[in-house]
């Protein structure tokens, strides 16, 4: 098949001059632990597991398609461990790369509301690329050294984190993928290709009390790589009677979004948001759509006495 548009997100991601190269998530707060290995919940006996299916600039052929999926617990009151995937598919199978992780969080209670946890992860990273098909308006592909050859690799990855919560608040610092894989460096006489730099981000979020039945729920995340602008969401949720959710954002220079987040029973959540591409590329895409199930599995079937969980 033939695949021309896409050819410029690809090089956006892979080519030396640096680029956000980890995919964006608008309910970036119910994706944390993917996020940040640090992350915690402090529920005893209670498995947390959630997925997020994003589709990127609808309407592009050969835009990015992301599913996230992850699985977390507590094992006692200091330690907590999970694991996590992510899947991004670029071109409909031009460009696929994904990452496995499993993750470990070791929590410092401070006191009786405040917490401090330390997170590592360990995993793998693959990546692979199908240049099959592909055509330039220039010419045929193989003349391209560039795509003369596809990619087939797998390589280790680290990450590591720290995340401060209450009941009301949390902070969070993680760089979840720190080894700079490579990816087709100094091959065919190319040397300018691939270097996958480390994503720093930093992450908050309050509760705020209106009455019994309301809550607002502000939160955001900034997103530091190294030769490329910081990348800022600002999220305002309002949550009514701890069931039914609905909020804006806004990624600066990129989008505006609609947040929405449905209690189905007390242990499955269903969410939903869509972001209205306010740069240029407005004039060819039709927006984003992502969409997340997240269910809590009482391990021991007995429930457990806490307070709800917001983050």
């Amino acid at each position: 098949m033939k695949k021309i548009i896409l050819l410029v997100f690809f090089f956006l991601s892979i080519l030396k001059v640096t680029a956000q190269q980890y995919p964006h998530f608008t309910q970036y707060m119910n994706n944390m632990s993917v996020v940040n290995p640090a992350y915690a919940t402090a529920t005893p006996a209670i498995l947390n597991l959630g997925s997020l299916y994003r589709s990127q600039w609808t309407g592009i052929e050969g835009a990015p398609k992301t599913l996230t999926v992850f699985a977390h617990t507590p094992i006692n009151k200091k330690i907590e461990t999970g694991i996590s995937l992510i899947s991004d598919n670029i071109g409909d199978g031009a460009k696929k790369e994904t990452n496995f992780f499993a993750d470990f969080a070791y929590i410092l209670q401070l006191n009786e509301k405040h917490n401090f946890s330390f997170g590592v992860k360990a995993g793998f990273t693959s990546i692979s690329t199908n240049f099959n098909g592909f055509r330039l308006n220039s010419g045929d592909i193989a003349t391209d050294k560039a795509f003369a050859e596809n990619v087939n690799e797998t390589v280790p990855n680290i990450g590591v984190g720290a995340y401060y919560f209450t009941d009301k608040y949390y902070v969070g610092l993680s760089a979840p993928n720190l080894l700079s894989a490579e990816h087709i460096k100094e091959r065919s006489d190319i040397n300018s290709f691939g270097p996958q730099e480390i994503h720093t981000y930093f992450t908050g979020g309050y509760v705020f009390d209106i009455n019994e039945s309301f809550k607002i729920k502000p939160a955001f995340i900034a997103i530091f790589v190294t030769g490329a602008p910081v990348s800022v969401d600002l999220t305002a949720n309002v949550l009514y009677n701890e069931k039914f959710e609905l909020g804006v954002a806004y990624r600066f220079n990129d989008s505006a979004s609609i947040l929405m987040n449905v209690n189905v029973t007390p242990n499955l959540r269903i969410g939903y948001s869509y972001d209205y591409t306010v740069s240029n590329l407005s004039q060819f895409d039709s927006g984003s759509h992502e969409i997340g199930l997240f269910y809590n599995l009482d391990l021991l079937g007995k429930g457990y006495d806490k307070s709800p969980r917001f983050f």
